[in-house]
């Protein structure tokens, strides 16, 4: 899941790495540009909670994500950070994941998943991505997914996360510890 509002960013980037990797190892994969969607916030109308609707009862991109969600063994999430936290574009995503969590609540347990965050700031803590992290940790550890690890880095301006071997390969090692999970 590419949760940056921009269509080639150093998320995207480092995502199309991962893919090199999967697609290295024969790992079927999809990216989804959260971006490029139409997905509208929760109205905790609770309507999931009811089971009046399938997962949700708002009508937009999101509907085609659940079966994608329920049918993958992992998920791999990239995100710019904004403001000390992961992007709107991906925040929206998370938080209509309650529907489907609240209709299907074990279709995440033991789901294999991952996050790369990219930053502007020159570390993890200044730059806010710790938060990024720990609120990715504590959501996985609730719905028993599986978090494998974690690659983030500087890279603020375009291009910055090409430039960035520690970066490049943190994703790629992350990338190769999914794969290797999903085939256990």
């Amino acid at each position: 899941l590419n949760g940056s509002p921009r269509s080639n960013g150093n998320s995207g980037y480092l995502a199309g790495l991962a893919c090199d990797v999967f697609s290295q190892a024969g790992v079927s994969h999809e990216v989804i540009r959260l971006g490029a969607l139409i997905i509208k916030p929760c109205t905790a109308c609770d309507a999931c909670v009811k089971k009046t609707c399938r997962f949700c009862v708002i009508k937009d991109d999101m509907e085609g994500l659940y079966d994608k969600v329920l049918a993958c063994k992992a998920l791999l999430i990239a995100s710019t950070i904004y403001w000390f936290t992961y992007s709107a574009q991906l925040k929206l995503f998370i938080d209509r994941l309650y529907g489907l969590w609240n209709q299907e609540p074990a279709c995440f347990e033991g789901k294999k998943t991952g996050g790369i965050f990219v930053y502007g700031d020159t570390d993890v803590y200044s730059s806010g991505a710790v938060n990024a992290i720990s609120t990715l940790e504590h959501m996985m550890r609730y719905i028993k997914a599986e978090i494998v690890g974690f690659a983030y880095g500087t890279a603020g301006d375009p291009g910055d996360a090409a430039r960035n071997p520690a970066l490049i390969e943190s994703t790629r090692e992350l990338a190769g510890t999914l794969v290797r999970a999903v085939r256990v």
